[in-house]
């Protein structure tokens, strides 16, 4: 049986994956962070004690923590020849052009006898100084300057892209950008060879090639899921989750409500302007409300295969409403004011993670948005955010749950 149980965004949470931020955020360089897709550099200290206190609160609410880094290890642990494979894999995904260093590098990688620190150094970047053996002999050797031979994944500890759950499977994700692209790789190898998650289902391939990310998936039910069309994910990825959810895996999905949100970086993905904090309540930034389009899909009952497109002409809360037979509440992201919606929109005030029905998980910072929240009704555990928020990503953002208790 799967281990994965998500059929809502906020049934009771019992298990949620997280990755604590490492030496990725040290290695950081002001002149990599539009590569690396951040605006600033987070303190790794303060980062860290966050983090920890982000992951108290689910742990004091009796929701199990397991951690990215100790399924990877669970994983090696399993045999020499899947270490390998692993680290081969790492060392082509890196793009090392040099023979020379892939060499190096792999063997480098392969002299790791503690697995644990395998994972790490994989996701803390590998700099040039690190490779014992390391020579200039080739011409790309010397005219090139970077430090790194492998970059840094200062994002993974957002958890909610490089996987999404959805029902009892997993969408295993196309990454939007080179950088974060390499973050799937783990997911490849928990959902392939990791004795509790290997029999998951897969509902998309890291290989496709149309991008799509976590942070635009929700399941409002386990008929329905809405998933956002936005910077990181096309429209096509979306007809090709739908048709894998209808046709070629056993679910009992029917309806993907495709969201098209602004193509910027300020709204990246859906959550960062739309989340469901209980059973008829959403954030939701107003800033984008009238700009939202809302595409039904379904099967085309006269074709097989084939998926029905419609566009549907309902606002937003008409459209949940025929969904969740509930009258809806839109909450608005930094209240009625305009300048705080767009300002708690940009520390991502939306990004709320719901551990039950009505309970959620909010930043510090926008204490506007969770004042909001609290007038209707909505417990809010605020967390420290200074620094984690820097990388532009919310609670939500920074986790991925595993399994939820179905709605009553």
């Amino acid at each position: 049986m799967s281990q994965i149980k998500i059929n809502s965004e906020i049934g009771k949470l019992k298990v949620v994956l997280l990755h604590e931020p490492g030496e990725e955020l040290h290695n950081l360089t002001p002149s990599k962070l539009d590569d690396l897709l951040f605006d600033d550099i987070p303190w790794l200290p303060l980062a860290k004690k966050e983090h920890k206190a982000f992951a108290k609160t689910f742990v004091d609410a009796g929701i199990k923590v397991v951690y990215l880094v100790d399924l990877m290890k669970d994983v090696l642990d399993l045999s020499n020849e899947i270490k390998d494979q692993f680290i081969d894999q790492f060392v082509k995904e890196a793009n090392i052009h040099s023979n020379t260093l892939r060499e190096i590098t792999t063997e480098y990688l392969k002299s790791y006898k503690d697995n644990k620190e395998l994972v790490l150094k994989t996701i803390a970047g590998i700099k040039k100084t690190d490779l014992p053996n390391y020579q200039i002999k080739s011409l790309a050797d010397h005219v090139e300057d970077y430090l790194f031979v492998a970059d840094p994944m200062p994002n993974l500890y957002f958890q909610r892209d490089p996987f999404a759950s959805i029902g009892d499977g997993v969408s295993l994700n196309s990454m939007y950008s080179v950088t974060r692209s390499r973050e799937t790789i783990f997911g490849e190898y928990i959902f392939k060879y990791h004795p509790i998650y290997k029999t998951t289902p897969l509902y998309y391939s890291r290989y496709e090639d149309v991008n799509i990310e976590g942070g635009d998936i929700m399941v409002l039910n386990n008929h329905v899921l809405i998933v956002g069309v936005s910077q990181r994910t096309r429209a096509e990825a979306v007809e090709k989750l739908a048709k894998n959810l209808f046709f070629n895996n056993k679910t009992d999905f029917d309806t993907v409500l495709a969201f098209t949100i602004p193509n910027a970086r300020t709204f990246m993905h859906l959550d960062t302007i739309f989340t469901q904090v209980d059973k008829n309540k959403f954030t939701i930034h107003k800033g984008c409300y009238q700009k939202l389009k809302i595409y039904r899909i379904t099967k085309d009952m006269n074709l097989d295969n084939k998926l029905k497109v419609i566009e549907l002409p309902q606002k937003l809360e008409e459209v949940l409403e025929s969904y969740i037979n509930m009258p809806i509440t839109l909450i608005p992201c930094g209240g009625d004011d305009a300048i705080s919606a767009d300002r708690e929109q940009w520390s991502d005030g939306s990004n709320t993670i719901a551990i039950a029905p009505g309970e959620v998980i909010a930043y510090e910072r926008n204490d506007i948005t969770n004042a909001t929240l609290i007038n209707n009704g909505i417990k809010v555990h605020i967390i420290p955010s200074s620094e984690l928020s820097r990388g532009r990503g919310g609670p939500r953002c920074m986790c991925m749950p595993l399994v939820r208790e179905d709605i009553e």
